[in-house]
C-alpha cells in the first residue's frame, strides 16, 4: 500500500495538493481527514467524495503530519489500500447511547471480516469515550483490537464532529473497520505523567460526571490541590488544569489510566471528564512528566517495531492537553515516532484517546498519545 499525507489551509488548497499527490498515477481508496473547526470540513469532505476516496474524518484541537503542526489547518492522509480490506460504519447516537452504536459497530466488524481492527472517532463534548470502549468489549471481549479518539474544536468547547462521505454528526461515531488478515495493525498508548500525592476516592459520581471527592465538591478539590483560582473563568481555566494535573484512576486488575476534566459546574460544583470514573475508584493526581518522556515513546515504539518491522502509513491520536504541557517538545515527540518507521504520519490533538498500552489491553485514556501503525499485506 502506498500512503502520502497533504495539509492546507483551505478546501482550494487542499484540492490542489490532491491533485499534485495524484499525478503520478496514485489511486488512493481511503482518506483519513483530521481537520480544524476553522476550515470547512464538509467542503473538503465533499471534494474527497467527488474523487471517489472514502473518508474518515474528525474535526480537531489542533492536526499535524509528520512533525509539522497546523494551527487551523486541514491534514489529510492518502492511503491506495484495497477496498475488499476496510469498511466505513458512520452512526448518530440520537436516543440511543454510544454504548449501544458500539455494540452494533463491534457486530458488523465481526460479519464483515474473521479477525476485524476498529479506529473509531467520536464527535459530541458529553460523549464519555469509555462507554466507546465499553460497547465494544460487549461483543469483541477484551481481545479486541481498538483504537481512535474524541473529536476537537479548537478549544471552543462549542461542538466537535466526525463525518465521512454523506454523513457528518456532532453526537454520533466514525469507524473505520479493518481486515487484520489483510492488514496488520500495532499500537500504542503512553502518557508519561507520574501520580503524586494521596490516594483519593470518588464519593460521588455518575458516569463522566464527578460531584465529590473525599466527600468534598469535586471542583473545591481540584482548586484545592492545583493551587487554581477560587473562581474559574471558563472552559479553559479546566482544560489548564487537565493538562498539568490529570486524575489517575487506579486499577487493581490493570495500570492506571488518566482521567482529565473538560467542564466546570459552578453551580453544584462538579466537574465533567473525557472519560468514567466510576463511584468508589480511587484516584491520584499527577504531574506532567520530564524532559525524557521523548525518549521512552521512542524506545516503546521500537518494541512496537520488533514486531511490525515496516509500516505503510501511522495515525497518531494525541491529547490537547499534551500538546498544551509539552509545548515545543510535542513536535519533537511526533517525529521521533514518524521516524521509527519512516512513514507518512498523521494525527490530531483530541479530548481523549484509545489505544493500547504495553502491558495492557486497549483501554479509553486522557492526556496520552495513541499510535496506530498500518501495514497492507498482500497474500
Amino acid at each position: 500500500m502506498k500512503a502520502k499525507s497533504i495539509k492546507g489551509k483551505s478546501p482550494a488548497a487542499i484540492a490542489t495538493h490532491l491533485q499534485e499527490s495524484m499525478a503520478d498515477g496514485f489511486k488512493p481508496t481511503l482518506a483519513v481527514a483530521f481537520i480544524s473547526i476553522k476550515q470547512d470540513f464538509e467542503a473538503i469532505n465533499k471534494l474527497l467524495d467527488a474523487q471517489g476516496i472514502i473518508v474518515f474524518g474528525a474535526t480537531t484541537a489542533g492536526e499535524f503530519i509528520d512533525g509539522d503542526l497546523g494551527d487551523g489547518s486541514a491534514v489529510v492522509l492518502l492511503m491506495d489500500m484495497n477496498p475488499a480490506y476496510f469498511r466505513l460504519e458512520c452512526m448518530h447516537t440520537g436516543e440511543r447511547t454510544t454504548r449501544d452504536i458500539a455494540q452494533d459497530i463491534a457486530r458488523i466488524g465481526q460479519e464483515a471480516f474473521e479477525k476485524p481492527v476498529f479506529v473509531v472517532a467520536s464527535g459530541g463534548l458529553s460523549t464519555d469515550g469509555e462507554t466507546i470502549v465499553e460497547g465494544l468489549d460487549d461483543v469483541l471481549g477484551a481481545d479486541g483490537a481498538i483504537f481512535g479518539g474524541l473529536a476537537g474544536d479548537d478549544f471552543t468547547m462549542k461542538a466537535t464532529y466526525v463525518f465521512s462521505n454523506q454523513f457528518n454528526s456532532d453526537n454520533g461515531l466514525v469507524t473505520l473497520i479493518l481486515d487484520g488478515e489483510h492488514v496488520q495493525v500495532s499500537g500504542l498508548a503512553t502518557s508519561g505523567w507520574k501520580p503524586v500525592g494521596t490516594v483519593r476516592t470518588i464519593t460521588r459520581s455518575e458516569g463522566n460526571v464527578i460531584y465529590t471527592i473525599d466527600d468534598e465538591p469535586a471542583l473545591d478539590v481540584i482548586i484545592k490541590y492545583t493551587g487554581t483560582p477560587k473562581e474559574l473563568s471558563g472552559s479553559n481555566d479546566i482544560i489548564s488544569v487537565a493538562s498539568e494535573f490529570p486524575m489517575q484512576l487506579l486499577r487493581d486488575d490493570a495500570p492506571s489510566v488518566l482521567r482529565a476534566p473538560l467542564f466546570a459546574n459552578k453551580a453544584d460544583r462538579s466537574i465533567v471528564c473525557a472519560g468514567s470514573l466510576p463511584q468508589g475508584s480511587k484516584i491520584r493526581f499527577s504531574l506532567p512528566p520530564d524532559f525524557d518522556i521523548i525518549d521512552q515513546v521512542v524506545a516503546d515504539c521500537k518494541q512496537i517495531k520488533e514486531t511490525q518491522p515496516e509500516a505503510d502509513a501511522l495515525i497518531m491520536f494525541s491529547c490537547f492537553a499534551r500538546h498544551m504541557s509539552l509545548g515545543p517538545l510535542v513536535s519533537e515527540e511526533i517525529d521521533h515516532v514518524k521516524n521509527v518507521w519512516n512513514s507518512p504520519l498523521v494525527g490530531f490533538f483530541c479530548y481523549g484517546e484509545i489505544g493500547k498500552a504495553l502491558t495492557s489491553h486497549h483501554d479509553f485514556h486522557n492526556n496520552t498519545c495513541s499510535l496506530v501503525v498500518l501495514k497492507e499485506v498482500t497474500q
